[in-house]
């Protein structure tokens, strides 16, 4: 693997983790160190931190707080 990505890697703790789990990309890199944005991509969408994830958690969590809103208004009751 390129000094580069290497240094890339160990900076970022979360690809680092990814490559870690997913040994074929230490592999791919090593061979094209272009396609680094490639594992980026999917490192984010295995960490769950696209936009549409993002969306998702925060309407799960919107839900969950209306869920506990509502039932604290039926103890009221």
């Amino acid at each position: 693997m390129e000094p580069e990505i290497y240094y890339f890697l160990e900076k970022r703790q979360d690809l680092w983790n990814f490559i870690r789990k997913n040994p074929e990309w230490y592999r791919n890199l090593s061979r094209d160190a272009s396609r680094i944005s490639e594992m980026e991509q999917l490192a984010k969408q295995y960490y769950g931190r696209t936009v549409p994830q993002r969306l998702e958690k925060a309407q799960h969590n919107i839900q969950l707080v209306r869920m506990l809103i509502d039932m604290a208004g039926a103890f009221r009751d």
